[in-house]
């Protein structure tokens, strides 16, 4: 069964230029993640466990988000905007809560203080991995091609 030409152009499309690089981040953000929390959940887990379980959570989104942008099929995409808008929620809303609240994490996660132990990368990812992933359309993409 060949996909539509439009469907095949964005697969190419998201793989392709800052595609790559954001992919690149994705990866090195799902290795840092799941590494971070494997570590911490394995010597220090009754110190922060909400905050280490968080972090292994946004381990799992980033995995997932890195797999949907890098497959780039029209199923992989809906995935990859799923995990793009599940991490926004989380950096927004556990950033929120670690600034309002930080005696519930007594230690950092991925997301906590908005992602500002990563320099901002984690709130900044996800925005940019949504506007990517609209950028690549392949609705967007068959309309430029007219």
């Amino acid at each position: 069964m060949s996909r539509h030409p439009a469907v095949a152009a964005s697969a190419a499309a998201t793989r392709s230029g800052p595609g790559r690089l954001l992919i690149a981040v994705y990866a090195l953000f799902a290795v840092a993640a799941t590494a971070r929390s494997a570590v911490q959940i394995a010597t220090r887990f009754n110190e922060a466990p909400v905050a280490y379980l968080l972090s292994a959570f946004a381990a799992v989104v980033y995995v997932v988000a890195t797999a949907g942008l890098a497959r780039g099929s029209r199923a992989s995409r809906r995935i990859a905007t799923v995990s793009c808008v599940v991490e926004l929620t989380g950096v927004l809303v556990v950033g929120a809560i670690s600034l309002a609240a930080p005696e519930l994490f007594p230690d950092a996660t991925v997301w906590s203080a908005f992602g500002s132990g990563y320099v901002f990368i984690p709130l900044v990812l996800p925005v940019l991995g949504l506007l990517w992933l609209r950028h690549t359309s392949p609705g967007r993409l068959a309309r430029s091609h007219r």
